[in-house]
């Protein structure tokens, strides 16, 4: 099965890059997200729930169109808590409970430039054969202490007939939501379809669902893996 198309970002505003992605994903009641989404938004579901991702990556080659990537900018690790959601026309997207990254220049620009509830944390993501680990101890703004650890085993590409429907659900999404001056606004999203791989969650210690707000899961996620993929961020619109 095929995942949705991307939309084509004709004036970008950022360049990034994602890499050694690591999603993972569990089951919630809709009601229980529906309660921490803003007016014009509504829970997206599969089967019946509605899905909270853990996802753990690299961000590299961040740059705004003008400039070239700045090694001790432009490449720092990130861990997002997002769920799924549509807006009043229906447009389905990426809604963040919070996002933690390694650097603070970063934290501070997104926060100012997309209103995005980015937090500064102490952040590794380590890479060797196989596994991969991620390491994420939050420090501002509060609750500090917050933390995700994380190994994984990579294992085999995903099978066509493995490219499912859930799949294209949890990792296809090609806008992000937000809200400016107490509006919705939202900006699209361009990448490449994620090369996915199958992943065996080898260890996870983590609060940052139940820093979000959310109960903490009581089931094993849903994983998929990915190498990567470079990514353009278009201008907010409404």
């Amino acid at each position: 099965m095929q995942a949705p198309p991307s939309p084509h970002v004709t004036r970008p505003v950022m360049y990034h890059r994602w890499s050694e992605m690591t999603f993972m994903h569990w089951r919630y009641p809709p009601a229980e997200i529906q309660r921490l989404l803003p007016a014009g938004l509504t829970v997206d579901t599969f089967d019946g729930s509605a899905w909270v991702g853990l996802t753990t990556f690299l961000m590299e080659d961040v740059r705004p169109p003008v400039l070239p990537a700045l090694p001790w900018l432009s490449r720092f690790p990130e861990t997002n808590v997002r769920t799924y959601v549509r807006d009043e026309r229906g447009r389905d997207g990426v809604w963040f409970l919070s996002l933690d990254a390694g650097l603070l220049p970063a934290v501070l620009g997104a926060r100012a430039g997309y209103r995005l509830p980015y937090f500064w944390s102490r952040m590794a993501v380590r890479a060797s054969g196989a596994r991969r680990g991620y390491r994420c101890r939050r420090r501002w703004p509060g609750p500090a202490g917050a933390r995700c650890d994380a190994e994984v085993e990579v294992g085999p590409a995903l099978a066509e007939s493995e490219r499912d429907e859930l799949a294209h659900f949890l990792t296809a999404r090609y806008r992000l939501f937000t809200t400016v001056a107490g509006r919705t606004a939202n900006a699209l999203i361009e990448h490449a379809d994620w090369p996915l791989r199958h992943a065996r969650l080898l260890r996870l210690d983590q609060d940052l669902l139940q820093a979000g707000g959310l109960a903490a899961p009581d089931e094993a996620p849903v994983l998929h893996a990915s190498r990567g993929v470079a990514v353009r961020i278009g201008m907010w619109g409404r």
